[in-house]
Formats: C-alpha cells, structure tokens, sequence
C-alpha cells in the first residue's frame, strides 16, 4: 500500500511540462506542496522556474566546449588548407605545366610577383596572362620532366 506519492512538475525552458512522482517521504531538500500543473496551462510554483533555469545552463554548459572544439578544428584546418596552397604558389617554376582555376592548361612562360604568363597553344604560340592566384595545380614540374 502507498502511504504518500510526492508531485513535482518542472517546465522546460522551452514550456513543456515534466510531472515526476516518488512514492515515500520527500527527498532532502524537496519542498513538499508544490502545485502540479497540467499541460494546458494553470499555476507555475516557484521551485519550478529555479528547476528550468538550471536545466538550461546545465544544457549551455554541455553544447560550450562542443562549440569551441568545432570552431578550433574549422580555425586550424583552414590554417593548414591556407599553408598548402602557400606552398603550391611558391613552387612554382618557369616550363611547368599548371592548370588554372578556369580550366586553362598552358606551360608557365614567365613569373612575375603578382601575375603568371602561361603558353597554352604550341603551333600559334599563344599566351595569357592570369594572376598568380590563379593556379590551381601544378601537372607537370620540370624536374618530373627530365
């Protein structure tokens, strides 16, 4: 036989209601009478709102480090992303065969700090001119050719 069953209702930070039952004496620090609420509205006491408060920084305090490491591993992988791509335009030679952003597939002619000249046609001997940036891969190193 149940002597007491004690109702506590908590509401979510978000308004939805939780109403837990415990069968016996009120546990340590739970106070006794707080009205229950039902889910269409009626009275909120005022363990309730100090319950949802805490849920909801405990809830912060779980998602905080969640963020921080995502935002660590986005920082360093475009830190590392940023290297390779240094590295890339820094070794790049005259007679390498490189392939632009557009597509473009031509033998660099000449290097200038800002600017590549490319030879992309060997009957009519054409040549363009693309910002350095532009380079997307390096096919063929002089050195691999020879």
């Amino acid at each position: 036989m149940i002597d007491s069953i004690n109702f506590v209702s908590l509401v979510s930070p978000h308004g939805s209601l939780l109403t837990l039952g415990q069968e016996g004496p009120p546990l340590a620090g739970m106070e006794t009478g707080i009205p229950v609420t039902s889910t269409s509205g009626g009275t909120a006491g005022e363990g309730e709102a100090v319950a949802a408060d805490g849920g909801g920084s405990l809830l912060m305090f779980m998602f905080l480090p969640l963020i921080l490491v995502m935002i660590l591993f986005s920082v360093f992988g475009q830190r590392k992303e940023r290297k390779k791509r240094e590295a890339l335009l820094s070794s790049v030679k005259k007679h390498d065969r490189v392939r632009t952003i557009g597509g473009v597939i031509g033998a660099v002619v000449e290097i200038k700090p800002d600017t590549i000249l490319l030879k992309v046609d060997e009957s009519s001997n054409t040549r363009m001119t693309f910002a350095r940036d532009a380079v997307q891969q390096v096919l063929e190193s002089e050195e691999e050719a020879s």
